[in-house]
């Protein structure tokens, strides 16, 4: 069962690492420094990884810097 705000895991989208820095515009080794350090949640299948897409958004959103006005 999903806990409040997530969605059921069938219904997620993951992404991979090339497609996580073709999203975010960095390169792959980016991503894979943001995924080591926990700042992008990520799981692991065999040797490599995948984002949920979701969580590229977040992070993205999380990471914006706005110009306040006052």
């Amino acid at each position: 069962m999903a806990a409040a705000g997530e969605r059921p895991l069938n219904e997620v989208q993951f992404l991979t690492v090339a497609e996580v820095a073709t999203v975010m515009r960095v390169s792959k080794m980016t991503v894979y420094r943001l995924v080591h350090s926990g700042h992008l949640p990520a799981i692991r299948v065999g040797r490599s990884f995948r984002v949920p897409e979701q969580a590229v958004h977040e992070y993205l959103r999380d990471s914006y810097v706005g110009v306040e006005t006052a």
